[in-house]
C-alpha cells in the first residue's frame, strides 16, 4: 500500500472504502495485460458495490484475454481533502495504481446528479476534463447507464456513451481497441471506428447547432457517422454472463445482498418511466437458471438474503415457481427472500403466502396517482380495487405495515387527484380495520410523494416540470387533508428534481454550467450535506442559461430534441401517440395483451412478453 494512502486512511471515515482486498476481488498480473479499464462508480462504495450492473460488466471484461477491469469509487469529502493535501492521485482498488495509466475510465451513470462526480473524479485522477485536451497517451473516457441516453450534458467530457446493455457491446470495443494497439491507429482513429460498432455514440463526431432561440437547430455527423446510434440489448439472458462468484465487501453496503434479475424489459407502458421505455423488449430469464444461480451465489458469498430484481417482478409469470425453488433451499437455512417492485394488480395471497414464509412484513405498492382519471392518463393499469384487493391479501396474512408511492406534478394532475391520494390512503386504513388478523399491533401506512421529472424517451418527454412553487402548494394540500395519525407523509425536498429535471432534459451546451457547478465545490450531489441548490443556481446562470428553459418549457413535436441523434428502439411518433392518448386519459393495453407496435420488436420481441396477436395482426405506425 501507499504509504501516504497509510497516513491518511487512518485519518478518514469508513477507511474500508479505500483498501480493496476484498473476497473474490480480481488482480491479475501485469505482465500478461495489455488493455487496462478502471471502472469507475461517481459515488461511493457502499452503493457502487451495490450496483449489479457493475458487478456484471467487471466479470465480462475480465473473462476477456489480455483485458484486466478494476474498481474505483468516488471519495468521501473527508477523503478528497486529504488525496489533493498529500497529493495523491484517485486509485484503482486492486491495484492500487493511479487510473490516469489506464487505457479506459468508464463511468456508470444511474442519476444526473452524479455529473458533477464525474468531473470531480477526471480531476482526482489528473485525467484532462475536455475531450478536445486529451492526447494519445490519456485514457479513453467512456460512460453508460441510464442517463447516457441522453449524455449530451456530458458531452464534452466523455469521449464515448455506451448505449443499452453493455455486456456484448463493451467487448467489442475492447477488442477494436486492441486490435487499434497492434496496428497502431491514432487515438481520433480509434474513436471514429469505434463510433462504427452499434451501441456506440461519440459526441465530438456530431455538430450541433441552434436557433435564435436556443432550441436545436439540426445535429449534423460527421460523414461516415451513423445517424442515429441504437442501444443493444442481451437477446438471450440465459446465456449471459451472471456473477455467481461476486466481489464480498469487507464494509457494509447499501445492498448487502444476491441479487437476482429475473428478467429486463417492461410489459407495462407506464408514461412516465424512462426505464419501461428504454429496456424493452422484455426479455425473462428461465425459473430454473435463477433458482440454480441464487443457490450458487450464496454459497459461494453467504449472504444471508437473496432479492429478486426487474422493473415489475410480480409480472414474471413462473413468479410462484420460482419462489418455490428458492424457498425451499432459503427455510432451512434462515436466508431471506425478498421481492421489490410488487404491483396491486396482480398481487395475490398465494404470493403473499410465500413471502410470509421469508419473515417479510411489509409491502410496498405504487399507485403513483390518488384518482382513477389520472392513473389512466399515466397508464398505470392499477384501479383503487387492485389496491384495496392487495391490502386485504397483506392484512389478512398478517401484515402490518404498507407503503404506497405517488408523485406531483403529473401532466394534467388537479388538486382533486392531489386530494384522492389521502383518500386512498384513509381506503387502504379502513381496509385494514375489516381484514386485520392481529390488529394489537396497530397499522403503519407511508404515503410519500415524488416531484416528477419528465425524462427523455417517454410519452411525457415534451411536458413541463411545473414550479417548485407549485409542487409545494400541493404538498402542502395533501399534508392538511391527511389527519389519520396511522397514515405518515414524507415528500420529497424539490430542490434537487427540479435540477435533474434540467440536465435530463438538457443539451450540451450545460457541460459549462456543469463544469462551474464543479468548480464552485460541487461533488456527491446525490447527497443532502453535499447538495447545494444555490450552488446550481448560480452556475447555471454563470454558464448563460436558463434552468426554465430546459425545465419548464413545454417542447412541440416537431423539435429537434438535443438526443434525436439517439434511438432506443421505440418510434418517436408512437410516444406522441401515447401522449395523445394521455390527455383523453385512455389506457393502453400491456404488451402481454396486445402488441401496440411501439418499435422495440424491431430490436427483439418476436413474442418474448408474450404478446398474443400474431406480428401481422399488429398495428404498425412507419415513421
Amino acid at each position: 500500500m501507499n504509504p501516504k494512502m497509510e497516513r491518511i486512511l487512518l485519518r478518514v471515515q469508513k477507511p474500508a472504502r479505500y483498501t480493496g482486498g476484498e473476497y473474490r476481488a480480481i488482480v491479475k498480473d501485469k505482465q500478461c495485460v495489455d488493455t487496462r479499464f478502471a471502472f469507475c462508480f461517481p459515488d461511493t462504495y457502499e452503493i457502487g458495490m451495490s450496483n449489479l450492473g457493475m458487478r456484471i460488466l467487471y466479470g465480462v471484461m475480465n473473462n476477456m484475454p489480455g483485458v484486466w477491469c478494476e474498481r474505483c469509487f468516488a471519495p468521501w469529502g473527508d477523503m478528497e481533502e486529504e488525496m489533493r493535501r498529500e497529493g495523491l492521485p484517485l486509485w484503482a482498488l486492486e491495484s492500487g495504481d493511479p487510473i490516469r495509466d489506464f487505457d479506459f475510465i468508464g463511468f456508470s451513470l444511474g442519476y444526473e446528479m452524479a455529473y458533477t462526480n464525474v468531473l470531480n473524479m477526471l480531476d482526482l485522477a489528473g485525467v484532462p476534463l475536455h475531450t478536445w485536451e486529451r492526447g494519445e497517451n490519456d485514457p479513453i473516457v467512456i460512460a453508460g447507464g441510464t442517463c447516457a441516453y441522453n449524455g449530451e450534458p456530458l458531452a464534452d467530457f466523455i469521449d464515448i456513451f455506451s448505449l443499452g446493455e453493455g455486456e456484448d457491446v463493451t467487448v467489442e470495443m475492447l477488442e477494436l481497441y486492441q486490435q487499434c494497439r497492434r496496428e497502431g491507429w491514432s487515438r481520433q482513429d480509434y474513436l471514429f471506428r469505434a463510433a462504427q460498432i452499434p451501441g456506440l455514440y461519440v459526441p465530438a463526431l456530431y455538430q450541433v447547432d441552434y436557433h435564435a432561440d436556443g432550441t436545436v437547430k439540426s445535429i449534423t455527423p460527421q460523414p461516415g457517422v451513423p445517424p442515429v446510434v441504437t442501444k443493444r440489448i442481451v437477446q438471450d439472458l440465459d446465456q449471459s454472463y451472471f456473477p455467481v462468484k461476486t466481489i464480498v465487501p469487507s464494509t457494509e453496503i447499501v445492498h448487502d445482498r444476491v441479487m437476482l434479475e429475473v428478467f429486463r424489459g417492461c410489459i407495462r407502458g407506464c408514461r412516465f418511466c424512462q426505464a419501461g421505455y428504454c429496456y424493452r423488449p422484455v426479455r425473462p430469464k428461465s425459473p430454473e437458471t435463477l433458482i440454480r444461480q441464487g443457490i450458487a451465489a450464496c454459497q459461494d458469498s453467504g449472504y444471508q438474503e437473496i432479492t429478486l430484481s426487474s422493473l415489475s417482478t410480480s409480472d414474471y409469470r413462473p413468479l410462484p415457481e420460482l419462489c418455490d425453488g428458492l424457498l425451499d433451499y432459503c427455510e432451512s437455512r434462515n436466508i431471506n427472500l425478498s421481492v421489490p417492485s410488487l404491483r396491486a394488480d396482480n398481487f395475490s395471497m398465494e404470493l403473499e403466502q410465500r413471502l410470509q414464509k421469508a419473515r417479510k412484513s411489509s409491502f410496498t405498492f405504487a399507485p403513483e396517482a390518488g384518482t382513477q382519471r389520472l392513473r389512466d392518463t399515466i397508464n398505470k393499469n392499477v384501479t383503487e380495487e387492485d389496491l384495496m384487493s392487495a391490502c386485504k391479501t397483506v392484512f389478512e396474512g398478517g401484515g402490518n405495515a404498507v407503503k404506497l408511492y405517488f408523485m406531483l406534478g403529473l401532466p394534467t394532475e388537479t388538486d382533486e387527484d392531489v386530494l384522492g391520494i389521502a383518500d386512498l390512503a384513509q381506503k387502504v386504513y379502513l381496509n385494514w380495520k375489516q381484514n386485520a388478523s392481529f390488529k394489537a399491533r396497530g397499522v403503519r401506512i407511508t404515503v410519500s410523494t415524488s416531484f416528477f421529472v419528465p425524462k427523455p424517451f417517454t410519452p411525457f418527454q415534451w411536458e413541463a416540470q411545473i414550479t417548485m412553487e407549485e409542487y409545494l402548494r400541493r404538498v402542502n394540500l395533501l399534508r392538511g387533508a391527511i389527519r389519520n395519525k396511522s397514515i405518515i407523509y414524507d415528500w420529497h425536498d424539490p430542490d434537487t428534481s427540479y435540477i435533474e429535471a434540467v440536465l435530463a432534459r438538457g443539451d450540451r451546451r450545460l457541460g459549462r454550467a456543469i463544469e462551474e457547478v464543479w468548480r464552485r465545490g460541487g461533488r456527491l450531489d446525490a447527497w443532502s450535506e453535499y447538495f447545494s441548490f444555490e450552488r446550481w443556481m448560480e452556475g447555471i446562470h454563470a454558464a448563460g442559461l436558463s434552468p426554465e428553459f430546459y425545465a419548464h418549457r413545454e417542447r412541440r413535436f416537431e423539435e429537434v430534441l438535443p438526443w434525436s441523434m439517439i434511438s432506443v428502439g421505440v418510434r418517436q411518433r408512437y410516444l406522441w401517440r401515447e401522449r395523445e392518448q394521455a390527455y383523453q386519459s385512455r389506457i393502453t393495453p400491456d404488451c402481454r395483451v396486445q402488441c401496440m407496435g411501439c418499435g422495440a420488436d424491431r430490436l427483439l420481441c418476436d413474442g418474448k412478453c408474450d404478446a398474443v396477436l400474431p406480428i401481422s395482426a399488429r398495428k404498425r405506425e412507419e415513421e
